[in-house]
């Protein structure tokens, strides 16, 4: 799988990958462009578009509201595609989908995967998906070479993190804590112990996100995980100083 081989390379020479996510189409595309930019420019290894979707079930306030905000602005699927075609080709890091499965399924989940491949992205993170729900969705998401990244949480289990591991693809994405996106992690004993369990529990890289919006917090994570996630940081950022702040924001985090 590509994703696997670009992020091994890189983590070669690297002692932790930084992984960003923002929302397609908020607060617009020409936005989208510009961050974008920045967060390469600065040294960001993958990013996570999201496309959004009325019901974002494990995003918090932060994503929410973008979410709600890109759709009532128009965007549309097509649009992110499109969009997802021009990043790829114009910026030399992963780039992944993640959304919810209503939009995989409406698409048809093998068009899906074809477009995806299209465009040049490398993988999905759809939450709402458990793999006994999903198997075409592995069998499409396999078949064009595609990561279907899966997600532990504090509440899996040892077997549950196995089974997911056996199911996915790329990385694992590996939530810091209960609950959603958007709030501080403490990186305190039990998360210790978590992240114990998720290394002894898969072969593939672990990325950390929920709550990873500080240097301090990045810093943390090196010798624990491969990949730190930021994502609601980010967009605050963008609405309080606008774009040109996530260059600086994201080259303070190493």
């Amino acid at each position: 799988m590509k994703l696997s081989a670009e992020i091994a390379q890189v983590s070669a020479r690297k002692d932790i990958l930084l992984m960003t996510h923002i929302v397609l189409g908020y607060p617009s595309f020409e936005t989208n462009r510009e961050v974008i930019a920045q967060m390469v420019a600065n040294g960001v290894d993958l990013i996570e578009m999201q496309i959004p979707f009325s019901e974002p079930m494990a995003d918090g306030p932060v994503i929410i509201k973008a979410n709600q905000d890109s759709l009532l602005a128009g965007t549309r699927l097509n649009d992110c595609l499109n969009f997802a075609r021009e990043m790829t080709g114009t910026h030399d890091i992963p780039f992944l989908f993640m959304t919810y499965y209503n939009i995989l399924f409406k698409y048809g989940i093998e068009a899906f995967c074809r477009r995806a491949v299209e465009v040049g992205v490398q993988g999905f993170i759809v939450p709402d998906l458990p793999p006994e729900e999903g198997a075409d969705y592995l069998k499409y998401t396999r078949q064009y070479g595609l990561a279907p990244i899966q997600i532990f949480a504090p509440t899996s289990t040892p077997e549950r993190m196995s089974f997911l591991s056996e199911a996915g693809g790329g990385f694992i994405y590996c939530v810091a804590r209960r609950g959603v996106t958007g709030t501080q992690t403490t990186f305190d004993e039990e998360f210790n112990n978590y992240i114990a369990q998720c290394r002894a529990s898969t072969d593939m890289p672990l990325a950390v996100g929920f709550g990873i919006s500080h240097r301090d917090d990045v810093q943390a994570l090196i010798g624990r995980a491969d990949i730190a996630v930021i994502g609601s940081e980010t967009i605050r950022l963008v609405d309080r100083q606008g774009a040109a702040a996530v260059g600086p924001f994201i080259a303070g985090l190493r």
